[in-house]
């Protein structure tokens, strides 16, 4: 397999070409990723001498065209996105350009280069969000209704992605995955957040819903999901991965601090990101049952070696925290 990994140099990305090389060494693996304040090339450091990088925007189909064809890429996956729920609300049109459009502009490279899969990573936001009280999940098979411009443009990829698979037969797959933890996540995330602000003994921004829930996936068994579906995955068809594992946004904070001795002290509400989703759960039953997959890693270990993971990391993460685009709560005096 000759693969090309967009957003190769973030979080889930990164981590699927360290795992990709690691498993299956004889195939040809292209890292391409236009180095956002997200994109870290240091991600790669380990792998660099057995992959090809190529710094390239999603949006440019020159250069995605030109990039496929020279390496003679045969599978694309998908993973490059804006992904940051606060800064869509500050600057909603780059996450349309990017998440929309960059789809669109990958999706008829592959078309032009004839791919055998383009694989598109979604995320379980494009539902909207459940009531904090019911035991709802959502299927493969439920209506979307975004709630913010991060959720919306990642509905308008996954439309984008069927219609060229509908209309120009293009051989497409989707995943929709909850939220990933793990090694590599950029410190505007949650747990790396939380993390890296205990480290330093600075209070941990909680939103106002404390309460409000996520279901939790180790980004390795996100991989394995994805080689899953690449492995045996039926072309057309959407499969949710996710791992039943909820916890709030309390409890992560709570487990964080645990881990690393600090004071419950530290926590400090701010105000609520607008259109805060309540609460998102998916039926990962369609993937477990037709391709075999199910999680691996425990939550509470997968957290546990994370948090440590950032503790032992501080040369990694220490030069990012400066590159976070958004101070939370700075939509409270945005127009």
């Amino acid at each position: 397999m000759r693969l090309l990994v967009t957003g190769g140099a973030g979080f889930i990305g990164s981590n699927f070409v360290r795992y990709w090389v690691e498993h299956h060494p004889d195939d040809h693996v292209v890292a391409y990723d236009v180095l956002t304040y997200a994109g870290n090339r240091p991600n790669l450091a380990d792998v660099e001498d057995r992959i090809v990088f190529v710094q390239g925007d999603v949006g440019d189909l020159d250069t995605a065209v030109a990039t496929m064809e020279d390496q003679a890429i045969d599978t694309v996956v998908h993973f490059a996105a804006e992904s940051h729920n606060s800064l869509a609300v500050l600057d909603p049109a780059l996450f349309f350009r990017t998440n929309v459009l960059g789809t669109q502009t990958m999706l008829e490279a592959a078309r032009r280069r004839g791919v055998n899969r383009f694989h598109h990573i979604s995320t379980c936001e494009v539902y909207g969000d459940l009531a904090l009280d019911s035991d709802e999940k959502f299927t493969e098979e439920s209506p979307y209704r975004p709630r913010t411009p991060y959720n919306a443009s990642k509905a308008g990829a996954d439309h984008a992605v069927r219609a060229y698979g509908e209309t120009y037969q293009l051989p497409v797959t989707i995943t929709n995955c909850c939220n990933n933890y793990g090694p590599f996540q950029f410190p505007e995330k949650v747990i790396p957040l939380f993390t890296t602000h205990a480290l330093g003994d600075v209070p941990l921004p909680l939103y106002a819903s404390t309460q409000n829930r996520r279901e939790w996936l180790h980004v390795t068994d996100h991989c394995r999901a994805v080689e899953a579906v690449l492995s045996d995955g039926e072309v057309g068809e959407t499969y949710h991965v996710g791992s039943g594992v909820e916890a709030s946004i309390a409890e992560i904070a709570d487990l964080v601090l645990g881990i690393l001795g600090k004071p419950a002290s530290l926590k400090e509400i701010v105000p609520d990101r607008p259109g805060h989703d309540r609460r998102y759960l998916l039926d990962s039953s369609k993937i477990e049952h037709r391709l075999g997959w199910r999680p691996e890693i425990d939550f509470t270990q997968g957290l546990t070696e994370t948090v440590r993971w950032y503790a032992d990391h501080r040369s990694w993460w220490e030069p990012l925290v400066d590159r976070a685009p958004v101070v939370e709560a700075a939509w409270a005096q945005s127009p």
